[in-house]
């Protein structure tokens, strides 16, 4: 069985403009795809949102996880508030696992997101979930909290966010995506 270790924001000073906050929403997608990872035979672990970032990163390191994914929102420079939109998928540069799935995620994404052509995936080294974890990993910010029209499609999907996320963990290992019978 597949370990996977899910880190939702712990950025509760995010706020999303059309209500709620960064970690709020981000909890809400992991809380979301429990039942698709249950039905399809994936073991996760979870942050707690009384975690620091790097407590979160040792929990992950300290398990035996085949993949580290943190789920959260994205918000514009301030010269391009409200202006970008669409989510981007964050993976270590140089990863080959790491863009792997950053590749997968953005292709299930398009199933979901109005605008495919604004999905990206984006090489880094800074991120500390990405650079810190033992796990290969991705950060996807699903979309812009500071852009509205984002916001209301991210608030409004928590759904197919989570099922699109729990399709490509299934994707990544191989593994058949099984619907659950009670979401």
């Amino acid at each position: 069985m597949p370990r996977v270790y899910l880190s939702p924001s712990l950025q509760e000073y995010n706020l999303v403009i059309v209500g709620g906050t960064e970690e709020e929403w981000a909890n809400r997608v992991v809380d979301a795809m429990e039942p698709y990872l249950y039905a399809t035979g994936i073991e996760f672990t979870r942050n707690d949102p009384s975690m620091t970032l790097i407590e979160a990163i040792n929990q992950s390191n300290m398990g035996n996880y085949d993949f580290h994914l943190a789920i959260h929102s994205n918000a514009a420079p301030e010269s391009l508030v409200g202006i970008l939109r669409g989510p981007d998928i964050y993976y270590y540069l140089g990863s080959y696992y790491g863009q792997e799935m950053a590749r997968i995620i953005a292709n299930n994404f398009a199933r979901i997101y109005p605008n495919p052509a604004d999905i990206a995936t984006v090489p880094t080294v800074t991120l500390a979930e990405l650079r810190r974890t033992r796990a290969a990993a991705v950060l996807v910010e699903m979309a812009y909290h500071d852009n509205e029209q984002d916001a209301i499609w991210m608030t409004e999907n928590i759904h197919a966010i989570a099922r699109e996320l729990s399709r490509s963990l299934a994707e990544y290992f191989g593994i058949p995506f099984v619907e659950p019978t009670i979401i």
